[in-house]
């Protein structure tokens, strides 16, 4: 295993699984300093093709319980902005699937981190909201996610009162994958990671893809773009051909990489 620890996070590679993890305890509140740690790995991340799978945690009690609110403050605003979207713009650019491990309370932007990821797995005694609007300032990448996750209406609740909510109501609503019972959740997201690593890395980011840019294209448009990745894919990808071969033979695939 390949560790490297910044000030406020640790980053360990093993076998093409990397765990980012937020390391300012008690909350893992995130400043300025901190997301430019994060951004940095990030970087790194979206350049390494030998990335099979990203999984961001937190450190301790909480997964992260926001963005510093000293730095919304006038002096500091733009840039911490700047410094967050570009975190998100970071984590749009890793290929490969991400999964949001939340281990305890994920609020704000702790929370807009956790679910602009791939899969949220989150332990049941989490507690997960938007609490901005209680600042009077808004949540900007939950405004734009909530709705197309969760519906309009429920959106508007959430993001309108700032209440908080239980990892089983994130489940039930739509917010999260799954919530699973605290002691379980370690082993639920390498269970996950081992099903995933298990599979063509290559076969994962061109499915990842089609999901992500037809989310919003109309359904016959959709389904046209995701044909042709299809197609291009049995026609040219060497692990396609490996798992219809492997299946047929009856044989564990060989992924190419």
């Amino acid at each position: 295993m390949d560790q490297k620890i910044f000030e406020n996070i640790i980053v360990e590679k093993n076998d093409g699984v990397v765990t980012l993890t937020f390391n300012r305890e008690p909350l893992n509140i995130l400043n300025i300093a901190m997301l430019r740690e994060i951004n940095s790995a990030l970087e790194d991340l979206s350049r390494d093709r030998a990335l099979r799978l990203l999984v961001i945690t937190g450190r301790g009690k909480a997964f992260s319980a926001g963005v510093d609110v000293a730095e919304h403050l006038p002096d500091k605003a733009e840039e911490m902005l700047a410094v967050f979207q570009q975190t998100f713009d970071l984590l749009a650019s890793i290929e490969a699937p991400t999964i949001a491990a939340i281990n305890g309370a994920a609020l704000g932007g702790g929370f807009e981190i956790a679910v602009f990821c791939d899969i949220v797995i989150a332990a049941e005694s989490a507690k997960i909201g938007q609490p901005e609007i209680k600042l009077a300032t808004l949540p900007p990448i939950a405004a734009v996610l909530f709705p197309r996750l969760c519906g309009l209406k429920k959106a508007m609740e959430l993001l309108l009162t700032g209440e908080t909510i239980t990892a089983r109501e994130a489940e039930r609503i739509g917010l999260i994958s799954r919530a699973v019972a605290d002691a379980e959740l370690h082993g639920e997201v390498e269970a996950m990671a081992k099903k995933l690593s298990s599979l063509s890395p290559a076969a994962l980011r061109l499915t990842k893809r089609v999901i992500l840019e037809n989310i919003d294209n109309r359904l016959d448009d959709g389904l046209r773009a995701a044909d042709d990745v299809c197609l291009d894919m049995l026609l040219n990808l060497e692990d396609s051909e490996e798992g219809l071969r492997a299946f047929l033979e009856k044989r564990q695939p060989r992924w190419r990489d």
